[in-house]
Parts: C-alpha cells; structure tokens; sequence
C-alpha cells in the first residue's frame, strides 16, 4: 500500500497535467472556441466510457432511483456551469492564472457552507481563504495579457465550482456514489449541451472550423476525452485509498507542476506582480490542505 499510494498519486499528476495541456492545445492552439459542442463531446465520451466499464464489472453503478436522480440535478446543472464555463474561460486565459481562480472556489464553497451550516472557520483556514482571495483579486490588475472575457468566464467557473462544492458536501448523506453522481453528470450534460449548441450558434460555427478535419483536431478531442474519463477515474480511486489531506496535496502538487510546465508549451507574459500572486495563490491552496489536516475536514 506504501508503494501504491506514491504510484498512483503520480499517475494522477501525470494525467492532470495532459489533460489540461490538450484541453489548452485544442481552445488556444486550434482555437476551437464551441464548448457546447466540445464538452458535449467529452461529457458523451466520458458517459459512454463509465458504462461501459460499469457494465464490463471495472466501476459499481447502483439502480439509483428517480428521487435520488432529481435530488442531484442542481449538482448537474452546476456541473455544466463548471465545465461550460472552465473551457470560455481556459481558451482565453493561461493555465497558472486558471487555476488560482478554480483555488478560489474554495472560498465561495466555504461561505456558501458557513452560511447554510453556520461552520466555524478556524484563524488559520480564514487567513488561506484571505490569500486565495487577495491572489485572485490582484491577478487582473498586474495580468500583461489582460482578457476581460476570460476573466468573466473564469468567475463563473469559480462560483459554479464553489457552488458544486458546497452541494456535493450538503449531500455526503446522499444515496448516490461519487461515480454515480458523474454518471447523472455526464447524461444531463450530454442532453443540455445537445440542445444549446443551435441556439448558442456554436453548431453553425464549428462547420466553418479551419481544422475540421485535420488529424490534430481528431487527436486532440479524442485524447481530450479519454484523459478527462481517466482523470475522473483516477480521482475516484485516489480518494478512496487517500486521506483527504493526502487526496489535497496531489492535487495540489498536480496543479503546482501543470502551472509550472505550461509556461514552456504555451504563450505566457509574466512579470514579477503576476508571479507574486500565483505564489500567493498556491500558498494558500497549501495552508488550506494543511488546515483541513488539523481540522479533520475534507474537501469535496
């Protein structure tokens, strides 16, 4: 088990950090800028893949029934604001600046809890969630690449995600599984997106796509796909045979090494106010895991 831990917690990272990147490649590189259309594919490829290996006996999938379903649905539809709104906001802006927003969730899901729950926020938990605030807050100030559209996407993604981390932990009484919760994601996700992607043009739009039928465009939606189903496994798995803490601190040391290397594929203009706020924002994602050790908490 000592050795599995470490092996499977770098495989983890290793699977963050591709799926971002080809994420990335696909929205920034080839600019195919219809998330409709390209988190309804990954949402059908990720809800097809987890059938299949739930029929094939690889994941356990209960008969939920339609109560436990409708009881979950403002989760799905904070999902598709995650996943809508994570890929308007990672076409426009890089990957260090993305995640110290996507941090920044954690503050809104702990109001959202302190609010609902009326929790108690230990000092040390109040100064993380102030630095994950501060980072986020001066970002767009020192950015050289200032996007006003990504930064808009980027805070929709912070409060859906926020807000899906609040509800996920409100429902830990929940009949559902974690991998059955992603189910009913994939199949809302898939039928919501289906439906949007006339109206929102994203449909009209991607026939014009000048790399519709490169071999890099197929490529990269197929491996954007399959790392996103891998990643959802790997995650599971991680958290069942983790601490919390554990589970935290590779995701952390994931985004850590993600942020880091991003850089070298894709274009980034840093100067030291931006550094100095993504350093901020990784301390305080830290300080967070390290609270919630002390505190016996868990994060969602």
């Amino acid at each position: 088990m000592l050795l599995k831990r470490p092996v499977l917690g770098f495989f983890f990272c290793i699977v963050y950090l591709n799926c971002y990147v080809v994420n990335k490649y696909v929205l920034s590189v080839l600019k195919f800028t219809y998330p409709t259309l390209f988190q309804g594919w990954q949402t059908l490829v990720g809800g097809l893949l987890l059938h299949v290996t739930w029929k094939t006996g690889f994941v356990e999938v209960g008969n939920f029934t339609r109560s436990a379903v409708l009881s979950w649905l403002p989760g799905s539809v904070l999902f598709v604001g995650i996943i809508y709104a994570g890929s308007r906001a990672l076409s426009r802006l890089p990957i260090p600046i993305f995640f110290t927003f996507h941090n920044a969730s954690e503050v809104f899901a702990s109001l959202t809890r302190w609010f609902i729950c009326k929790e108690s926020a230990s000092p040390t938990k109040f100064l993380s969630l102030l630095l994950l605030v501060i980072a986020a807050t001066c970002l767009p100030y020192y950015d050289a690449q200032f996007d006003p559209d990504g930064y808009f996407w980027v805070i929709i993604h912070l409060l859906c995600t926020g807000g899906y981390k609040a509800f996920q932990k409100l429902k830990k009484s929940s009949v559902l599984s974690e991998i059955e919760q992603q189910y009913i994601n994939y199949a809302f996700s898939v039928l919501l997106l289906a439906f949007a992607a006339h109206p929102t043009g994203d449909f009209s739009g991607a026939l014009e796509f000048p790399f519709l039928y490169f071999y890099r465009f197929h490529g990269g939606c197929c491996a954007s796909g399959i790392l996103g189903f891998i990643l959802v496994l790997i995650t599971v798995k991680l958290k069942s045979n983790s601490s919390s803490t554990h589970c935290g601190a590779w995701t952390c040391f994931a985004k850590i090494l993600s942020a880091a290397l991003s850089p070298l594929i894709f274009d980034f203009v840093m100067n030291a106010p931006t550094l100095f706020c993504l350093l901020l924002g990784v301390v305080g994602d830290a300080l967070l895991i390290y609270t919630e050790r002390n505190n016996g908490e868990g994060r969602s």
